[in-house]
């Protein structure tokens, strides 16, 4: 089986190759931006036609929240355009797309974990592209898993736990939000999900499913576990967001129902903080 892998240089792609060697039966093809651009349609034509994927998994996106609101175009092109390129090639090769998509594309004035039917939202311009993404995928073709996900975090790419130990490195103290909930999800935990539906027998079941790590916290929480589990000693305040603006509104709750995708495909998860500690970090 050929599986081809978008954004590979990103924290999700070295995430997946990280545990390729797992998963001997796979044949991965992992394409970074200057292999792939998905926003030339011609160029997804071509490396489609080259490699023959069986599966394509686009964890390529634009991802700086608050960047994305200065520039509205780029994170269109990227996580609208580039999504509905890939998902025309992936129809016109016959291939299975796996898209990521995230928890932002709700509003957060939930209380209790959303589901996969519940009404998208997003606030911000990050937000609204990707939730435009899942839309174009979904206006080509079915033949698509789309994967929403939160608070990725691993030993690769930029994190949020990697800005933490930074800063803690630089600071004596730091604040840190309390009034915003999520999961944080470890993204070779993410990978071996995404893996689980591609060696799945029953990988025709398509549509949209939530996946992270069980349980929830916020900002403020997570932190405190990044520098405890790392053994830094730091002094770390609790702030509400109101003393912490950004030019993209968060999600004040994002914490996601992961029922279905246990269900369908076995999927077993992992509390964030029994993954947090058990990770390579």
């Amino acid at each position: 089986m050929v599986v081809l892998v978008t954004g590979a240089s990103g924290q999700l792609g070295q995430a997946i190759q990280f545990v390729a060697e797992n998963y001997p039966n796979i044949n991965f093809v992992s394409c970074s931006s200057s292999d792939l651009d998905i926003t030339n349609k011609e160029n997804c034509n071509f490396v489609f036609n080259k490699e023959n994927p069986d599966f394509c998994i686009n964890t390529a996106a634009y991802t700086a929240v608050d960047k994305a609101e200065s520039e509205p175009e780029k994170a269109h092109l990227i996580n609208c355009t580039g999504a509905r390129n890939l998902a025309k090639a992936c129809k016109e090769f016959n291939v299975k797309l796996i898209h990521i998509s995230t928890d932002f594309v709700f509003d957060g004035s939930k209380n209790k974990p959303y589901n996969e039917t519940d009404l998208p939202n997003p606030k911000g311009v990050y937000g609204k592209t990707k939730l435009e993404g899942e839309i174009a995928i979904q206006e080509v073709f079915d033949a698509y898993y789309i994967i929403r996900t939160s608070w990725v975090y691993s030993q690769f790419g930029k994190n949020f736990m990697k800005t933490m130990l930074r800063l803690a490195s630089e600071r004596t103290s730091l604040s840190v939000v309390r009034d915003q909930i999520g999961t944080p999800t470890n993204a070779v935990d993410l990978a071996n999900a995404i893996l689980k539906i591609v060696e799945s027998k029953t990988n025709n079941q398509f549509g949209i499913y939530n996946f992270s790590n069980e349980g929830q916290c916020s900002w403020f929480d997570f932190a405190k576990k990044i520098f405890e589990i790392n053994q830094v000693k730091i002094d770390v305040t609790p702030i509400p967001t109101t003393q912490f603006p950004t030019p993209a509104e968060r999600p004040k709750y994002s914490v996601l129902d992961k029922t279905k995708i246990q269900s369908v495909f076995g999927v077993e998860i992992k509390s964030w903080e029994e993954s947090f500690r058990a990770g390579v970090i």
